[in-house]
Order: C-alpha cells, then sequence, then structure tokens
C-alpha cells in the first residue's frame, strides 16, 4: 500500500540564500503606513531560479499563501506564527526558520509607534534592484506587479517589550 505525506518537504535553507528586511513608510491621507519587504539576494545554492520556490516553502511553512489577499495576523489568523518585535533602535520579523533583525529607519519607527502593525511584503522574487538602502527601488520593487502577484502580503501587529 502507498500512502502519500502531506507534510511539507524539508526547507532547503541553502537555496533561500540571504534574506534581507527592508522597511520604509507611505504618505497616505491619514498619515504615514509602515511597510516591510522581505526578499532573497537571489544568492542560494541553487542561484535565482531556486530562490521563489524555496521562499514559497518557507511561506507555506509558516501558513501563508503567495498571490492571494492581505493577511491580517492577529485577527483573521490568531495563531500565525509570523511576529514583528519593535524595541527602541531595532526591530525582528520572526517566522518558522526566519530571525531576522533589523535597524528601522526613524520615519517607519514613527509611523509603526503611531500605527501599531506594520505592513508586510516577503517576495519570492529575488531582489534584483541594486542598493538595498535606495528608497526608491525598494518602493518600485514592492509595488511591481509581478513582485505583489507572487508575494504574501501580511498586516502584522507589532509587539514591543513591556518595561
Amino acid at each position: 500500500m502507498t500512502s502519500i505525506s502531506t507534510d511539507p518537504r524539508p526547507l532547503r535553507t541553502a537555496d533561500l540564500g540571504t534574506l534581507v528586511i527592508m522597511c520604509w513608510s507611505r504618505e497616505t491621507p491619514d498619515g504615514d503606513v509602515p511597510f516591510l519587504l522581505a526578499c532573497s539576494l537571489g544568492d542560494g545554492e541553487g542561484g535565482p531560479e531556486a530562490t521563489p520556490a524555496a521562499v514559497e516553502g518557507l511561506l507555506s511553512r509558516s501558513g501563508l499563501a503567495v498571490g492571494g489577499d492581505t493577511v491580517l495576523a492577529g485577527t483573521v489568523l490568531p495563531d500565525l506564527p509570523i511576529g514583528l518585535l519593535v524595541v527602541p533602535g531595532a526591530a525582528a520579523l520572526t517566522m518558522p526558520g526566519v530571525n531576522a533583525q533589523f535597524v528601522p529607519t526613524p520615519r517607519w519607527r514613527a509611523a509603526v509607534d503611531e500605527r501599531r502593525f506594520a505592513c508586510l511584503i516577503f517576495a519570492t522574487r529575488p531582489w534584483a534592484g541594486g542598493e538595498t538602502g535606495d528608497g526608491a527601488a525598494v518602493a518600485a520593487f514592492a509595488n511591481d506587479k509581478e513582485t505583489l502577484a507572487t508575494a504574501a502580503q501580511v498586516v502584522l501587529p507589532v509587539r514591543s517589550l513591556r518595561t
């Protein structure tokens, strides 16, 4: 008798390559909205060709689908194993297989402090936009139709340390 396992395939972190987190905020009529872009540099063992499948596997393990509607973590999916911790001078995105720390910009931090959430775009496409510190390049990549169609999008509540 043959059975088919529904367990996810082992995560090949070697194909993920370097994961980067870039933050920015966008002005709206209601004030600044904070965004995060997470993506691979495409420098894994399989090169940029293997990156989309590796990132999609990582997202699937976290309960996220690519190309779907924006997920409201904490409300629609309260058990989603993804978190955003923000402390003075630093922030960290955590999910199964990822603990990515980054230094937020002052404007992003102010928007997060006001909103208490950030909009995460986790792209399956590898970053090919040059310097990750170029805000215009980050925004162009994050807003590209192909990036959005193949990304997971999550509104993450912000956690902080209680003092």
